[in-house]
Parts: C-alpha cells; structure tokens; sequence
C-alpha cells in the first residue's frame, strides 16, 4: 500500500527532519521525496509504502507532527495504475518571455492529445542582458503509442512558434 503525502511550512520549520524518523519509526519506506523552497515556505512530497498497519500508524503521526509543528500536511492513498508499456518517455524543454498563461498553452496542447505529463518544473528569472523576465519549464511526458511523433513534433513546434515559445522535445535515453 502507498501513500501519497504534500507538506508545507515554513522555512524556518525543519519539518522533514521530523517526518522521516516518523517514516522509519512505522516502519515504511520511501519510495520518493522532493522538496523545495517557495518564498518563506518549504514544500515538500513523499511517496510512502508499508502494509496497510503501517500506513495507518503513519497517518495518526502526521496528525501530530502537522499540529506540533504548524505546518499542513496533506494525504492521498493512490490506486494503482498500470502504464502500458508501449508508452514513450519524452523530455519537454520550454523558455519563453514570462506571460501569464504560458504553462498552461503547454500542458492544454499535450493533455488535448492525451498525452501524461509525469513532471512539471518551471522557474522565473531576469535574463541577462535585456529587462524582462524570462519563464524556462521541464516536463517529462509519456507519449501514447497511437500518437505518430513525427506529426506530434511538427504540431507541437507549430504550436510553440505561434506562441514565441522555444521548445526542445526529445526522447529520454536511458
């Protein structure tokens, strides 16, 4: 069984370094963690397994480190889902002039073709050598097997064009 977990807090909590001896001390493993620093405010995500036991000894910790410490702490149990294993891993690449929509043109074209996005990260930051603000993006997608990629390349850099967007997108090699 898993459970999915997002936290935030702020950055003067160390809040991960209560919720990890919580993980070992329920006897669960962590099957993935991130964090990151938002403003004043530290955000992170675990993906948590154990047997059932576990994860609800789990879950009655985090509702006392969350009051504890102040923080919010959010859960999810997910279902398992099966990705079929004719879908191709890609690597999606963004930078454009910062505007307010440009994440979502991107992630509306590749869901209106029903392609998964497994991660999005993004950041805004004052190019060098001109005055305005700059937003680059990183997507890792999966590409279903009924989509030709040459037509789905062409397409997407149409679409990038239209925007003033530049785009890489490549298969991820492993």
């Amino acid at each position: 069984m898993q459970l999915a977990i997002t936290v935030l807090g702020n950055n003067k909590i160390n809040f991960v370094a209560e919720l990890l001896p919580a993980v070992r001390d329920c006897k669960c493993s962590i099957m993935e963690i991130r964090t990151t620093k938002l403003a004043q405010s530290t955000a992170a995500y675990m993906l948590i397994q154990g047997n059932w036991n576990q994860i609800a000894k789990f879950e009655s910790t985090l509702e006392l480190i969350q009051t504890r410490l102040e923080i919010k702490i959010h859960t999810l149990r997910p279902e398992a889902k099966d990705k079929g294993k004719d879908y191709m891993p890609y690597s999606l690449e963004t930078i454009s002039l910062d505007r307010a929509n440009v994440v979502e043109s991107i992630t509306s074209f590749l869901y209106d073709r029903e392609i998964e996005i497994e991660e999005i990260t993004g950041s805004c930051y004052q190019a060098p050598y001109i005055q305005s603000s700059v937003f680059s993006t990183k997507f890792i997608l999966l590409i279903p097997p009924q989509l030709h990629l040459l037509s789905l390349r062409e397409e997407f850099l149409d679409f990038c064009d239209q925007s003033n967007i530049d785009a890489i997108l490549e298969p991820i090699k492993r």
